[in-house]
């Protein structure tokens, strides 16, 4: 070594050798907790407590289920914490409106912590996205974009005592070519914005000199593809805005404009009332919306989209602008999670009618990300009634596994089966459908009429009457109602679980003794809306309720208004509503 490395080391032997005690001992500590840290950061496990004992309840997602049960949880009661990779909760109902400058993003979007912030107890929320659940160890793996770990991983684990699942689902692409890098969705607030600045850009490109005539109708051909509510209602929107706003900033190419709305069925809204699904396609046609059904894309790319018809066959339409909205996929988290509670044939979740996922215990799933798996009556009644022999009187008897019925009378099945209206909703479902008082009126003779109570029913006619009610179990469908009561429902069982762990309130147990401990989740309709354009708006409300028209709309304003998370978004809403009847809708790409 030269002496100038041997100098550059004794100075640095001294310099060592005059630090004082103290500051040596801070400089081990602070290397030594600096590399523990270090080592232990990508498999940290978040165990925040209180030191309350609280029982801590871990949410993903902060879509309706979950913003729902946050805002109905006690967080006195529990030690409450968020995990997503948005810190906002979205009124998706108005996101069509968003597409075309109606309503700004700004408008429907509340901040989850102001959702809680008048709440008190325990509460924290992390911007992340849950990558893997593990219910065997109860806990969480997440990870943040933002970066906390000192590589720059941003992974991090949270262990529960009680999981509420709520991360919603993905738009379904049926795996067809060029989805996913060509097309719009329209899930997201992110989403509806970038349709926004996508329609505007077309309007200028074919505003642009040197174009031709199709160059024109190509850059101005708006594709929907699917003629569900959202498609539906996008369609409209994008109509409005065209003619009322557009047509008077591009007078040039307005004449170009094409909207086109494809589906693979024979009808759009199928899952409205026929009336309604005749009034809307009627509406289109007129309004110049081209329907074109019995539809199949199986390709898209970035100048055409290739559909297939039985009459036709397989034809490729320039376009513009294309929305993909045809219904909702899986999410990866969910798959990988059914696959480790032995569900890896679903396409969801599956609960039950407590919202419980089953295979696992403290995991409740809500929202689009999970389904009811409704029991039948058949099934049960052959496991569970106890209609006992009476020693003087053989009109009761038992009913085991066997089935081995005799008979009885519809009074005495009628009293045993109490929590029959309780326990299956196919049942209310049945008897309103066909315009029944009670179960009493299931029980029908061959001629039709309603059996006495006194007469003696023959077994297997009770077996056929069940038989007729298990037909109508169907599954919730995937909306915004169905997710916001159930996260109610759940917080509303999570803030009475000490009191009903004592009083239980639901139905007797099919297997084991005594009663539930709450009443199963019953889903109440309260209608439902499809903006159709012009002002005008279909509405099918309970008591099959049928109006269509501007009237409609103004309840479509008032309901959709007092729906919202917050005063200030509900003003911020209303706002926008009323800028848009006196200036108009803006036109800027913003």
């Amino acid at each position: 070594m030269s002496s100038g490395g041997l100098s550059l080391v004794r100075r640095a032997v001294e310099a060592v050798r005059r630090t004082p005690r103290w500051q040596k001992r801070l400089v081990i500590v602070t290397v030594g907790v600096g590399t523990l840290t270090y080592a232990c950061q990508d498999n940290q496990v978040l165990q925040i407590n209180d030191g309350t004992g609280k029982k801590k309840v871990v949410i993903i997602g902060t879509g309706w289920a979950g913003a729902s049960f946050l805002r109905n949880i006690d967080t006195s009661l529990y030690d409450v914490h968020v995990v997503s990779p948005r810190n906002y909760f979205t009124f998706t109902p108005l996101l069509p409106s968003v597409t075309c400058g109606t309503v700004e993003a700004r408008s429907i979007v509340e901040p989850i912590r102001n959702i809680v912030r008048k709440k008190g107890g325990a509460f924290r929320f992390w911007e992340a996205e849950c990558y893997k659940i593990d219910p065997n160890n109860k806990k969480i793996h997440c990870r943040s974009d933002n970066g906390t770990n000192i590589d720059g991983n941003g992974e991090f684990v949270v262990d529960y005592d009680y999981l509420v699942v709520t991360v919603g689902a993905r738009p379904n692409t049926f795996n067809t070519p060029g989805v996913v890098e060509n097309c719009h969705f329209l899930k997201e607030v992110e989403d509806a914005q970038k349709i926004r600045k996508s329609v505007m850009k077309c309007f200028e490109r074919a505003s642009l000199p040197n174009l031709t005539e199709e160059e024109r109708k190509k850059n101005l051909h708006f594709v929907i593809i699917g003629g569900g509510p959202t498609g539906v209602e996008f369609a409209a929107e994008l109509h409005d805005f065209v003619n009322e706003d557009l047509a008077k900033l591009y007078p040039d190419v307005k004449k170009h404009v094409n909207i086109s709305v494809i589906e693979a069925g024979d009808h759009i809204l199928t899952m409205f009332d026929k009336r309604i699904t005749h009034f809307a396609e009627d509406k289109f046609k007129r309004d110049g919306i081209h329907l074109k059904t019995n539809f199949k894309v199986v390709k898209v790319s970035d100048k055409a989209i290739t559909m297939t018809n039985a009459a036709t066959g397989e034809i490729a339409v320039p376009y513009g602008m294309a929305v993909w909205s045809t219904g909702i996929g899986t999410r990866p988290i969910i798959m990988d999670f059914m696959k480790q509670v032995g569900q890896e044939n679903r396409r969801v979740l599956a609960t039950d009618e407590w919202l419980r996922v089953h295979g696992c215990d403290d995991v409740y799933a809500l929202g689009d990300c999970a389904t009811i798996t409704q029991r039948k009556v058949m099934v049960c009644a052959c496991i569970a009634c106890s209609i006992r022999k009476n020693h003087t009187s053989h009109s009761k008897i038992i009913i085991r596994n066997s089935c081995s019925f005799a008979n009885t009378s519809p009074l005495k099945i009628k009293n045993v089966l109490g929590d029959i209206y309780e326990r299956y909703p196919q049942v209310e479902l049945y008897l309103k459908t066909n315009q029944m008082k009670d179960f009493h009126d299931l029980l029908k003779d061959s001629e039709g009429s309603a059996i006495k109570e006194s007469k003696e029913l023959d077994i297997e006619e009770f077996k056929k009457a069940l038989a007729r009610v298990d037909s109508q179990v169907k599954m919730l469908p995937a909306t915004a109602q169905v997710a916001s009561q159930e996260g109610a429902y759940l917080a509303n069982c999570f803030n009475r679980m000490r009191y009903c762990e004592e009083n239980p309130e639901g139905p007797l147990r099919i297997r084991g003794t005594g009663r539930h401990r709450f009443k199963p989740f019953r889903y109440r309709h309260l209608g439902q809306f499809a903006p159709l354009g012009g002002e005008q708006t279909a509405a099918h409300l309970p008591g099959d309720w049928i109006h269509v028209g501007h009237s409609t709309q103004w309840l479509w304003y008032s309901v959709y208004a007092s729906k919202q998370f917050s005063w200030r978004t509900r003003m911020l809403v209303v706002s926008d509503w009323g800028r848009r009847f006196i200036f108009g809708r803006d036109s800027s790409s913003l």
